[in-house]
């Protein structure tokens, strides 16, 4: 099989057993409309088919919020189209568009004791400690996820890219159809090699490439396996692991709503209107924000990871404050964050923004424009309030005080009386 586009969303079918949280549209594009039947447990009974995809054609359904799903396979090369469409999203495949990765401490040796291009591995985990795992099957007998026939791919310097999947430090990718006992020059090895890779765009529009179509047949969903140098056979893992890739490809999870944004007064006395437009400097602000994380078919409370911060920023054309939002009030469905500060000394046009971004999340980017002023005339604090001029009062206080005393000392005081005296000589 040359490659496989799965669940790609137009709008041409539906998808009856999960329902998106952009919509239940989908659509299967095959090579080969015979090979449908070896996928049926991960397609269901989805139906479709697509037109002629180039590469232009993809990029514009990318960048109309579309979500696509890529299979490719080590068996036959993947077509120059395909090959152009990953090279504008900086995945790169083997120059000769085939290569099989390979490992010979991690493979399968009841279905690939001579060729060992099945791998087998563990759940991928987290990808870092901030990051929620979305992708990890739990198993009780430690089953692993089988990666049969695989193209892996290496990956550019690009933020929006994302490795779900690696392959092991044992494992490389050259190209079958070289039989030299010794190979010179590989693609790549080790965790250089991505094999299943996720890219989520600037409008939270994903794109997911799967290097091993085979992962998602009947066959290896219901399998048995046995990793070289261990004792007794476990399953496989690749039914939920498989679900949980299209799951997040096609927004049935990991997606982020804001349900409102509310910034008010905080003090006594005022009128502490919500959204207001305009504030005065040094005014007590609070600011609240609710979010949902969607989760297969509802939408439940977003929770932030542990070592992780959802921050709002009060910025002008730099941030003025870089505060963290807590949570404060929690429903069945949603999380209120909230903070509490007080407005810098600076007017001007001032954003209330919360810009959170991170992998395998749909991007949250809020900003609110409000107008901050300064005191009105009758808004100062008398002088006797501010600490600073207290020594200028004093030094006014002392001079009136020294001049009014000099004043009647000058008109109190009688000069001393002096007699007549005749000169003589």
């Amino acid at each position: 099989m040359k490659s496989l586009i799965s669940f790609v969303v137009l709008l041409f079918a539906a998808l009856v057993h999960a329902i998106s949280s952009s919509g239940d549209r989908l659509l299967v594009v095959l090579e080969d409309v015979a090979e449908k039947d070896g996928y049926s447990k991960f397609l269901g009974d989805l139906e479709g088919l697509g037109p002629n995809l180039t590469p232009k054609l993809l990029l514009d359904f990318i960048n109309a919020n579309g979500n696509i799903l890529l299979a490719l396979s080590a068996s036959q090369s993947a077509p120059t189209s395909l090959v152009s469409l990953l090279l504008e999203l900086d995945i790169h495949l083997p120059p000769d568009r085939q290569g099989l990765v390979v490992d010979h401490f991690n493979y399968d040796v009841l279905s690939a004791s001579e060729k060992h291009d099945v791998l087998l591995l563990p759940a991928p985990g987290a990808l870092r400690s901030d990051i929620k795992d979305f992708f990890s099957p739990v198993s009780a007998d430690g089953g692993l996820i089988a990666f049969p026939n695989g193209m892996g791919q290496t990956l550019g310097p690009g933020a929006l890219l994302t490795p779900i999947l690696r392959a092991p430090s044992t494992a490389y990718s050259y190209n079958p159809k070289e039989q030299a006992e010794a190979l010179d020059d590989l693609f790549a090895s080790g965790s250089q090699l991505s094999l299943v890779t996720a890219m989520q765009g600037r409008n939270s529009a994903r794109f997911t490439v799967v290097g091993s179509a085979d992962l998602l047949s009947d066959k290896w969903f219901d399998a048995k396996v046995k990793k070289v140098g261990e004792k007794k056979e476990v399953s496989t893992l690749n039914r939920e692991f498989a679900k949980r890739v299209a799951g997040w490809t096609f927004k049935e999870t990991g997606v982020l709503r804001v349900n409102w944004i509310e910034h008010h007064l905080n003090e006594a006395g005022q009128s502490n209107a919500s959204n207001p437009k305009i504030y005065r400097i040094k005014n007590d602000v609070t600011y609240s924000i609710s979010l949902s994380e969607y989760s297969w078919d509802k939408y439940i409370p977003f929770t932030v990871p542990e070592s992780d911060d959802l921050q709002l920023e009060f910025s002008m054309l730099s941030p003025f404050h870089r505060l963290k939002l807590n949570p404060t009030i929690s429903s069945p469905d949603s999380t209120t964050y909230s903070v509490s500060f007080k407005l810098p000394d600076q007017h001007g046009i001032f954003n209330f923004k919360v810009n959170y971004k991170r992998p395998f999340y749909s991007n949250v980017e809020e900003k609110n424009t409000v107008s901050v002023r300064h005191f009105a005339h009758d808004e100062w604090p008398r002088s006797f309030v501010i600490s600073g001029a207290w020594p200028w009062i004093a030094g006014i206080a002392a001079t009136v005080t020294g001049w009014l005393a000099f004043c009647a000392l000058w008109l109190y005081s009688k000069p001393t009386a002096s007699g007549e005296t005749k000169k003589t000589q």
